[in-house]
């Protein structure tokens, strides 16, 4: 049977039990799919939800940010967090107020932050959040100086829990809706690449790496990202 995360009252559909998912390769799927995800915590009592770019490296996620910030800060304690991602695909006009919904991918992370303080571990994720985005691209860089490192903290967070949320129905009217007379359609929605747009103090002759093809005008954002990542393997 395909690896699953465990299904608790945490993580467990409530509704609609038909558009859950717990298994590894579909949560995983969906969260190399997306560069940006909100984390959710609580600081004395007070809720918050931060936005931050972040990767995977088998079950672990990892991000990062300014040492000083609240979040970091706070989930350097051990508290726990939940991530999330959203992939929204359509919106869906039907044929009454009730049924207009969308189409959607999502995930729910569960787990307890850390802070990433090994020094092996620590390099590793300062490299991988620039690679797991663009192929191979630390090696052609500047290193970052010492105060640089110093002042970024990484965290990570090992999945404990997870669940995957799935609609791709389109419109789903009353039976006795769809002889009315009334318009009803699904609207795509993609985040798609514009066209590249090449910093204007670039030295002469500094030319654009083909490391860089996937990213490409009119590519979904999505399948760059994971053929980033699905190169990289776990």
């Amino acid at each position: 049977m395909a690896a699953t995360y465990p299904v608790d009252g945490t993580n467990r559909m409530k509704r609609r039990h038909d558009r859950g998912f717990y298994d590894h390769e579909t949560v995983h799927r969906l969260l190399d799919a997306a560069a940006l995800c909100h984390v959710s915590y609580v600081i004395d009592g007070q809720p918050f939800c931060t936005p931050t770019l972040f990767w995977r490296k088998n079950s672990t996620l990892y991000w990062h940010g300014s040492s000083a910030s609240r979040m970091l800060r706070n989930q350097a304690e051990g508290h726990p967090v939940c991530l999330t991602v959203t992939h929204l695909d359509s919106l869906v006009l039907a044929r009454c107020g009730f049924n207009h919904s969308a189409d959607y991918r999502s995930v729910m992370a569960f787990g307890r932050a850390r802070p990433v303080t090994d020094p092996a571990e620590r390099a590793e994720a300062l490299v991988d959040a620039v690679d797991l985005l663009f192929a191979d691209r630390t090696a052609g860089l500047r290193p970052s100086t010492g105060q640089e490192i110093k002042a970024t903290g990484v965290i990570a967070m090992d999945i404990e829990r997870a669940s995957a949320k799935i609609r791709a129905k389109g419109v789903v009217d009353e039976e006795e809706d769809y002889d009315l007379p009334i318009y009803a359609e699904r609207i795509p929605v993609r985040t798609v690449l514009g066209a590249p747009e090449p910093c204007s103090r670039l030295q002469p002759g500094v030319e654009r790496p083909a490391s860089l093809a996937g990213y490409h005008e009119g590519r979904p954002l999505e399948d760059a990202l994971a053929e980033v990542r699905s190169a990289a393997g776990d």
